[in-house]
């Protein structure tokens, strides 16, 4: 494991931006970090928390999987996701709401998720299983500048969004680790199956081989990309990895900013599936 944390970090010492990450080995428990509990932007790596809020009030009867959602203009403005393309007014049933916010990070469906749920709610689970270095400001965050203050925008640390992914993991076989999330082994389930069809497979996944499969969400800001996920050997959980850069140029001589970041962060998960599947 060393070997590796320290081939992890060489890989990220080569790069003029911020880079933490973290690391589970989930067949022996073992865990590393870099900044692992430095705060950084979550962009919507923290919809997975929402994700859960949701399971959460599903399971306690304040919400149900499928009751109609009605998208409407108050969100579209977002460029992110597809729904921000569609008329407004059509409907949908919660489950398909939050599974649009998760593959293909679909801010309208978002915000009617965290309107629903409430913020309060979100911040409360975060908090109640030990996410210390996690706020949750906005529903939809607002159009920020790439010198925004960190307390202007949805932040989290690596090591926050690890142990929520390790939660919802065991969640789906063990009930005392969905109960910690106020949920269930069918909606943790559920929930893992969501992060399994994510859509946008250009960070962690970039350089895995076919037969891994991963279940994850990225997030993009003005100045920070990032993704989050569990990495399956086929069907057996691997490894759970979260990257979070910041700072990142926009533009580097040879590619974008979102490209080098997107590099680094499927050269560190390769490196990790591996050493790890050795």
């Amino acid at each position: 494991m060393q070997a590796l944390v320290n081939r992890l970090n060489a890989l990220c010492d080569a790069q003029p931006f911020h880079t933490g990450w973290y690391l589970k080995h989930l067949r022996t428990g073992e865990e590393h970090d870099r900044h692992g509990h430095l705060v950084v932007p979550s962009a919507s790596t923290r919809k997975i928390a929402i994700m859960m809020a949701a399971m959460k009030a599903v399971h306690e009867g304040r919400l149900s999987l499928d009751q109609p959602v009605t998208i409407t203009d108050q969100y579209q403005w977002s460029n992110s996701g597809t729904f921000q393309h569609f008329q407004p007014g059509f409907t949908l049933p919660l489950q398909d709401v939050m599974t649009m916010m998760i593959i293909v990070s679909d801010n309208a469906a978002t915000g009617h998720v965290a309107d629903l749920v409430g913020l309060d709610h979100v911040q409360a689970l975060s908090e109640s299983i030990g996410m210390k270095g996690t706020t949750h400001r906005h529903g939809v965050p607002p159009n920020l500048g790439r010198e925004h203050a960190g307390d202007a925008t949805n932040t989290t640390t690596p090591a926050d969004v690890g142990l929520l992914l390790d939660l919802i993991l065991q969640g789906t076989t063990d009930a005392a680790a969905a109960a910690r999330l106020g949920s269930t082994r069918e909606l943790c389930q559920l929930a893992m199956q969501i992060l399994l069809w994510q859509k946008l497979n250009q960070r962690l996944p970039l350089f895995l081989p076919k037969t891994a499969r991963v279940a994850h969400k990225t997030g993009t800001g003005a100045r920070n990309y990032n993704d989050a996920g569990i990495i399956c050997d086929e069907e057996s959980p691997l490894f759970i990895l979260t990257v979070y850069t910041d700072n990142v140029p926009q533009d580097f001589p040879d590619m974008s900013g979102a490209a080098r970041a997107s590099l680094l962060i499927g050269n560190l998960a390769r490196a990790c599936y591996d050493a790890l599947k050795a």
